[in-house]
């Protein structure tokens, strides 16, 4: 993999060779969503114990909180990849999405105010 920055079809493009020459073929989806919830999991751990009020048990190390949100954006390219979803693409509409619906929202709300 290149030291520059992928965009996200790139990612998709380097995560199908991985696929292709190392990890023989795509787990099927069930397993690809088991494997994403399991790594949700491990980001969950990690910012719970250095975010939140949860702190480690002796002799467990620090998990590393890029590696795992990396391990969670690995097994959505996954998903994506054997689903035939370009990525770049639906992040755009989604963002599209949200803005549209959202235009307002977040600002209006009083949750959000700085105290």
């Amino acid at each position: 993999m290149s030291e520059d920055a992928l965009s996200l079809r790139g990612a998709q493009q380097e995560v199908d060779q991985w696929i292709q020459t190392l990890g023989v073929r795509y787990f099927d989806p069930l397993t690809n969503l088991a494997q994403l919830v399991e790594e949700v999991g491990e980001v969950a751990r990690v910012l719970s114990r250095t975010e939140g009020e949860q702190s480690y048990k002796a002799g467990q190390t620090p998990g590393d909180l890029a590696d795992e949100l990396a391990d969670v954006l690995f097994v959505t390219i996954c998903l994506a990849n054997q689903s035939g979803i370009d990525l770049e693409t639906a992040l755009t509409r989604n963002l599209e999405k949200k803005t549209l619906r959202d235009a307002r929202r977040h600002r209006d709300n009083p949750k959000l105010q700085n105290p």
